[in-house]
């Protein structure tokens, strides 16, 4: 019996978020930087199955599927990335032939988290896929699949910064234009730095997850009827990230959380989905106990909150978010990507 694991790293959208998404980073280029942190996509394969079937199982949604191989493999069911992953790697990389195996996956954070958890899942699974049939993909290989998988076989709405996030891993300024053209840049920041960095974010899980590809539905619509303020909004998110890499490499942490909240301003004003009533509330309490800034991770709607704090300062904030129903999450930050071993 052969036996494989793999993982991939979440992120954190720092700056630029949303800039990654058609048409606006095919018409102007957009920007993104992000990093990862020591939250994972987990994937489990083997072949101990008797039959023809895959079973595809996701332990913590508590759903299994299991798939007749002498079918036509159907993207119908409620593990529509799983059976996208395995069809794809099947057709393009195995002669079609589709083989039994058990693919066993969970995440480390729950879907509409707004750390990517969905794409970075799919390069977990994937990145398992190329260790069992020693498949020769590089990183950009994997993420560009990935993309794919997402926005053309399953057709689900969304930008391209998770999918290269979670293959690579660390601290990365991306660049994404026409023609699916991505360029990722590695950042080399100083350990002090990033541990300023970690001294200084709250992570805080709303739990209200939403759905993100509603939410960049949205966005897009709001880019095709107003090419004014919104579109003008978003030049300001990929000004933004710009400014933002530029202070990290200054070690300037306060003016990072200044431009996060100038960031999350313009965030806001690109789609009318972005913040909604208990963001709102969050926002407002946590600046009268002395937050910095904030932002929202991901597209928007709930998930995951990034804020930002003067260390000294934090546990009056963390005492703040209390009395909502979210919780805060440790966390550090990562470097390396998408990883996979035999067992």
């Amino acid at each position: 019996m052969i036996k494989v694991r793999s993982r991939a790293p979440l992120r954190l959208g720092i700056a630029g978020g949303g800039t990654d998404v058609s048409p606006y980073s095919d018409e102007f280029g957009g920007c993104v930087l992000n990093a990862t942190i020591n939250m994972f996509a987990h994937a489990f394969i083997d072949d101990d199955i008797e039959g023809e079937f895959v079973v595809f199982v996701a332990k913590d949604l508590g759903i299994e599927e299991k798939v007749s191989l002498t079918e036509p493999m159907s993207l119908d069911g409620k593990l529509k990335l799983h059976r996208a992953v395995y069809k794809r790697v099947m057709n393009d990389f195995n002669g079609g032939k589709y083989i039994p195996l058990r693919i066993m996956t969970h995440s480390d954070a729950p879907p509409g988290s707004g750390l990517g958890s969905s794409s970075t899942m799919v390069v977990a699974i994937l990145e398992g896929l190329r260790q069992l049939l020693s498949l020769p993909l590089g990183e950009y290989d994997i993420a560009h699949l990935a993309y794919e998988i997402e926005r053309v076989d399953c057709g689900l709405s969304g930008g391209k910064q998770d999918q290269y996030a979670a293959t690579f891993g660390g601290f990365n300024f991306m660049e994404f234009y026409a023609n699916d053209h991505v360029i990722v840049n590695p950042l080399r920041i100083r350990r002090y730095i990033i541990s300023e960095l970690e001294a200084s974010l709250i992570l805080y899980f709303t739990g209200a997850s939403r759905d993100s590809a509603k939410i960049i539905n949205d966005q897009i619509a709001s880019m095709k009827e107003d090419n004014g303020a919104r579109i003008e909004a978003m030049h300001n998110v990929k000004r933004s990230a710009y400014k933002i890499k530029e202070l990290l490499f200054r070690a300037d942490i306060k003016g990072v959380a200044n431009e996060f909240k100038d960031s999350w301003e313009s965030k806001k004003a690109t789609s009318n989905s972005i913040t909604n009533p208990i963001i709102n509330a969050i926002e407002r309490d946590i600046f009268a106990a002395g937050a910095l800034s904030m932002k929202v991770s991901g597209a928007g709607g709930g998930g995951f909150i990034m804020i930002f704090v003067e260390p000294e300062t934090r546990l009056d904030v963390e005492a703040v978010l209390v009395k909502f129903e979210g919780r805060t999450h440790k966390f550090q930050f990562v470097t390396e990507g998408a990883c996979s071993w035999t067992i």
